[in-house]
């Protein structure tokens, strides 16, 4: 077992691990937990491959796990790598993050949570053109977009699985029969037992958009559901007013920003402005207010960058770009 234990975790420092090899490695971890024998083995996996690997983690003095972000990562994607590069690199931290908690854990069979102080709700956030992958507890994995925030429980109890989300994510949902995973965005509330779907809910922004990509979801507002989607249907939900807008739309265009793609279908002007803030971490003067509502459709690569991105929308918009004191203005 040490020697497939060791495999594995190689396999996902080098980019290289199956979806299967995944699910595999994951199901060491979490038996680990409970048995004190597969915790002793993994500790000395880890620390027979952590010198081959001491550039991506390590752990300080007080027990705090530090990631250090490999040069290669902080280049530009090439088109078409930027999900399966980004995704099993995210993967692999999070892997390297649960087995440095098993191996500051004292070698008893008591759980993580009673072994450690680990808070009762955590809150993972995103900068400006930042990204994170998470993994929650009941192997339901997240990809977290820019500018956003989730809250969850370090551990699901009782009937529901729920989670507090600002900003956009996509969720992929480890299935469970009769306990409901629920992710709160405001006055809205979504609702599946295991799919796969992305949420854009950002403060300020006109409606919360849901897209599914798997399976399907229940989307209500103050505890009354107000529609079902199944896989490839989007909902543009007001949230402030009642209004709903539902519409099929290309599988491509359910989290295109995890690709690095930046899709908008008829988005309001303003949005997509607080779009182009959030991804590029810069800030935008819109001084045409005649456009704030203007409904605008079109879509280019991140990696363009954002002067020819502001530019595509100036084009689109007859409206005139210039920078000033580090400001993009629009008018």
């Amino acid at each position: 077992m040490h020697e497939r234990l060791y495999y594995l975790f190689k396999q996902y420092l080098e980019n290289k691990c199956s979806r299967k090899e995944l699910e595999e490695f994951f199901n060491y971890i979490r038996k680990a937990e409970h048995d004190e024998q597969l915790r002793q083995l993994i500790r000395k996996v880890y620390s027979t491959i952590q010198q081959d690997f001491s550039t991506l983690t390590c752990v300080d003095v007080n027990g705090q796990l530090i990631l250090n972000e490999p040069d290669w990562l902080k280049q530009p994607a090439r088109e078409g790598s930027f999900k399966k590069t980004r995704t099993r690199l995210a993967i692999a931290v999070a892997a390297v993050a649960i087995i440095c908690i098993l191996w500051l854990m004292p070698g008893t069979s008591s759980s993580p949570k009673k072994a450690s102080n680990i808070s009762a709700v955590t809150k993972k956030t995103t900068d400006r053109s930042e990204l994170k992958f998470l993994l929650l507890e009941d192997s339901t994995q997240v990809w977290l977009n820019a500018a956003s925030s989730l809250e969850f429980p370090d551990e699901f109890k009782g009937k529901t699985r729920e989670v507090y989300l600002s900003g956009e994510a996509y969720f992929d949902v480890k299935h469970a029969d009769k306990v409901p995973f629920i992710i709160h965005t405001g006055n809205v509330s979504t609702t599946v037992l295991g799919t796969a779907f992305n949420i854009k809910a950002y403060p300020g922004q006109k409606s919360i958009v849901v897209s599914v990509s798997r399976g399907k979801v229940k989307v209500s507002r103050k505890n009354v559901l107000i529609t079902t989607l199944v896989n490839g249907q989007q909902a543009k939900i007001e949230e402030k007013g009642t209004g709903i807008i539902e519409r099929i739309i290309p599988a491509s265009d359910i989290s295109p920003w995890q690709q690095g793609n930046i899709v908008y279908d008829d988005e309001a002007f303003e949005d997509i402005i607080a779009d182009m803030e959030r991804i590029y971490n810069i800030s935008i003067n819109l001084q045409n207010n005649s456009i704030r509502l203007l409904n605008v459709s079109t879509s280019f690569k991140k990696e363009i960058g954002v002067e020819q991105a502001l530019q595509v929308l100036c084009k689109l918009t007859d409206t005139e770009l210039k920078q000033t004191a580090g400001v993009y203005i629009i008018k």
